[in-house]
This record gives structure tokens, sequence and C-alpha cells, in this order.
């Protein structure tokens, strides 16, 4: 009789647990994590080499800011904002757009027109055209400005008169370049030079100016502190002497 209740009580308790499903393992998993979001972050740059933005209610964030821009340094331009705008095809707009300082120092920027960029930095003529686009075109603009591509040369001069190669002479963008390296770079004085009275004549907005050297004590005695650093257009004229021994 004890083995028989035994066995209904144990079948009791089977019927029981098949009507009600087991309760839930306990979570063991760690708990989330929730981070403050920013009240007011600025964008992060682009990686291009030299870069800068400039937005709305801040200074600027820049890589390298060292850089003058010049004749021929190869940009990239975009406005962030541009990139919640949608084409005809619902593809993204606002993709950055490829920019070159002109022989002027000038750049052609998009809804703005020429806009001077001499002895500018990235950053600084990122907000100089935030501060245009916001007075008529944008409520808020944050403008990105990269240097895809520094230019080698600051532009040209010219030597003239009896040298061994005549013409334009690339100024290189890394060292100070002077009346007597052109010279030198053209090859050299021709046999009927003058070399006591070359001139380098430069134009500037109140007219030309003029430099007379003598690069026998320049190039033959090493007095380069008498030398000229040259800018882009100057000519140096070389002259012939009038007596030829």
């Amino acid at each position: 009789m004890r083995t028989l209740t035994c066995i209904l009580f144990v079948i009791l308790v089977f019927v029981a647990l098949a009507q009600n499903p087991s309760a839930p393992e306990p979570f063991t998993g760690s708990s989330p994590v929730f981070l403050p979001v920013p009240s007011d972050s600025t964008p992060a740059a682009p990686d291009t080499g030299l870069v800068a933005v400039a937005a709305a209610g801040t200074s600027g964030y820049v890589i390298d800011d060292k850089h003058k821009l010049i004749p021929g340094d190869k940009l990239s331009f975009q406005i962030l904002e541009d990139r919640m705008l949608k084409g005809p095809k619902d593809e993204p707009k606002g993709e950055p757009k490829s920019l070159v300082v002109t022989d002027s120092i000038e750049l052609d920027v998009p809804y703005i027109g020429r806009v001077s960029a001499a002895n500018k930095t990235c950053k600084q003529l990122a907000a100089e055209l935030r501060g245009l686009l916001e007075q008529e075109y944008y409520y808020r603009a944050t403008v990105v400005i990269g240097l895809d591509q520094a230019s080698k040369t600051l532009g040209k001069v010219y030597v003239l008169g009896p040298v061994r190669n005549q013409g334009p002479i690339d100024i290189p963008a890394n060292e100070t370049f002077t009346a007597g390296k052109a010279i030198l770079r053209a090859g050299g004085f021709g046999d009927f030079a003058d070399k006591k009275k070359v001139k380098v004549i430069r134009k500037t907005s109140s007219g030309n100016r003029t430099f007379e050297l003598n690069m026998v004590e320049i190039l033959e005695k090493g007095k380069t502190e008498d030398d000229v650093a040259l800018e882009p257009e100057d000519f140096i004229i070389v002259p012939q002497r009038s007596i030829n021994f």
C-alpha cells in the first residue's frame, strides 16, 4: 500500500511539472552603459593632409595650420550641411570639390566666386568663407578645407640678357630664391655680360621697383647678404658690356 502511494505521488508531481513551464533563468549579462551625448559637438575633419574646419560657434579644428596658401596648391572644399541634401536620384550631395589656387592667389569658391587666398592658411580661409556663406546662403555653414597637394613652386621669374639659358625659371617653394640663384639656374653669365650692373625689376602697386646688384661681389666674393630674394613675376635683367675685351 505504501509503495502504491509513493508511485501515485511521483505521477502527480510529474503531471504538475508538465503543466507549469519552468521559470526563465536569471539574466547574468552586464548592465547596459549609457554615454552622454555632447550638446555642441564639432564634426571631425577628414584626414586629407592639412585640414581646417570652421563651424558656427567654433574656433576651427586644424591638423597643421602653418602653410600659407600659394599658387598651384590643390585643395578640397566641402560644406558639411550639404551632405543632408539629396540629388535627383536620392543620391547624397555635398561631396568635396577640388579647387586650385590661381596665379593671382585666388580661389573660385562655389556660391561666392573669386576669393583671395593670399597670406592665408586653411584655417583662416575656412573661417572667412564660413562668414561669407552665412551672410546670404546658410543659417549655419561648417566649412572643411583640406590641402590635397602643396605646390612645389611659388611662381616664375624671368632672366633676360647674356646668360646661358634665357627665359622663365620656377621659384622653389621650399627655399629662399635669390637673383644669384636664378642666374646660376639659367646656366651662368655669357661671355659679354656686365656682372656688376644686374637689375631686378619688380612690379608693385605703386609702380616698378628696381634693385641694382653687383654679382661679382655676390657670386665671386661671397657677399650673399647683398643678394635679393625674388618674388613671382620679377625680371632679372643682365646687361651687356658696352666695351668687350
